[in-house]
């Protein structure tokens, strides 16, 4: 992942330097366990915890093995004395690439739980601010009916709740280590070893693997990023959209002296949630390969491997930096409720259409048809001559047979949309009950 893009703590997880850190880890630790058995002697291990690996030793021979592993071993061994030989006892690459890849990604979704809960904070604060700012709200993009800017904003903070339930059962199911041998049988390094290592290592045992750890496990870590950064363009598209010079009702944070282009000083452009919904595009290619490396051949090819060098760490670091970014804009945003109100009533009352039907036929008697009829051709001329909607009906002598003047000014109260907004925020936490006594 190019450095624009990168924060230094997710970065770090993903370096060179903290991998080859996990892979270290893994086969100190299964010494250990060997050592615990009684087949390593403590002198030895003692010597052995002293190991470290040379990086630039690493690639030299790596020039000629051409496996990361074995130079990544040689690397080391040759610092060592005799005690050298008990690095890596019983055990296949995968044992300690896979454990140690797990510790990188948990490390990783730690990062991006903590993420997801600055997001949903910053939502929470603007959702409860604007609980009650009267908007549009809007259908195929058309207006529909009244809504309020804090309801929008509730229903993105329950779903990045569900987002946080996801990551955290995406996190329990690749919290798993594997050091059970070649083709998985445990043949030369028993599952005791296994259980120690991975209880040191703070990950739960794989119950049963093959060569490597099953990689379904990885495609739900992988699109469960996915479905995070989708629901972040959703909400950066709405954005987006409403800071359109026609609606303007929101604005991302311009800080002073930044630019918006470089030929119309004017321009302030949704560059932030432009940057999100395109990341978040990435991350959902990423899927895709994370998918089809659920199926190796037999009890492991390395079709997996190439790909996974890419997507793990690019999909970690953009969904690391997109959230970041949704939060900034979360809480710098700006919105115009003087024009939330002038788009509200920019439709001329037609957004009442509903009310006065159902009133029709629910409060006078009027067949559906017929009522249909009243509302829809008045709905027409203010469409058609940009004429207000409630004078219309009030000019009506069909509609003002059946409605007084008095009863159609209770219908265009909005009011009436907004009566149930408390329960809304009440039911999903955002507000305790004790508000609404």
């Amino acid at each position: 992942m190019i450095d624009r893009y990168s924060r230094p703590d997710m970065k770090q997880v993903w370096s060179d330097e903290n991998k080859y850190r996990m892979w270290l880890d893994v086969e100190l630790a299964v010494c250990e366990a060997w050592t615990e058995a009684g087949v390593i002697p403590l002198e030895d291990m003692e010597a052995l915890r002293s190991a470290s690996y040379n990086h630039s030793r690493m690639m030299e021979i790596f020039e000629t093995t051409r496996h990361d592993v074995t130079a990544f071993l040689r690397s080391i061994t040759e610092t060592l004395g005799p005690e050298g030989r008990w690095l890596h006892l019983g055990m296949t690459s995968s044992d300690m690439l896979d454990t140690g890849q797990a510790l990188q990604m948990v490390s990783a979704a730690d990062l991006l739980l903590k993420e997801i809960d600055a997001a949903t904070e910053a939502v929470k604060d603007q959702a409860v601010r604007h609980k009650d700012t009267l908007m549009m709200g809007r259908t195929h993009g058309v207006h529909a009916e009244p809504m309020t800017f804090g309801l929008k904003l509730a229903l993105w903070w329950d779903e990045l709740r569900r987002q946080k339930e996801r990551m955290e059962a995406a996190r329990e199911s690749i919290r798993v280590g594997k050091i059970s041998g070649a083709v998985g049988t445990h043949a030369t390094i028993p599952p005791h070893i296994e259980d120690r290592v991975c209880a040191h290592l703070g990950l739960k045992v794989a119950p049963v693997s093959n060569q490597v750890v099953q990689r379904d496990r990885y495609a739900h870590f992988i699109t469960t990023c996915a479905l995070v950064a989708a629901s972040l363009e959703k909400f950066a598209t709405e954005i987006r959209g409403m800071q359109r010079t026609e609606i303007h009702e929101v604005e991302e944070p311009f800080g002073a002296g930044q630019t918006g282009s470089s030929s119309m000083p004017h321009k302030r452009n949704p560059e932030l949630t432009e940057r999100i919904c395109g990341l978040a595009r990435t991350i959902r290619g990423n899927a895709v390969p994370a998918l089809e490396n659920v199926a190796l051949w037999g009890e492991r090819d390395i079709s997996h491997s190439s790909s996974e060098r890419i997507i793990l760490p690019d999909t970690c670091l953009m969904l690391d930096y997109i959230l970041s970014i949704f939060t900034y804009v979360i809480a710098g945003l700006r919105v115009d409720t003087d024009r939330m109100w002038q788009n509200l009533e920019s439709s001329r009352g037609l957004i009442f259409s509903q009310r006065v039907l159902l009133a029709l036929v629910e409060d006078k008697g009027l067949s559906r048809e017929d009522a249909y009829d009243i509302v829809q051709r008045n709905a027409m001329r203010a469409w058609d001559d940009s004429q207000d909607f409630r004078q219309l009906l009030k000019h009506d002598p069909q509609a003002s047979e059946h409605l007084t003047e008095g009863e159609m000014d209770a219908l265009f109260d909005y009011g009436y949309y907004t009566r149930y907004i408390d329960d809304n925020f009440q039911r999903i936490g955002l507000l305790p009950a004790a508000v609404l006594a």
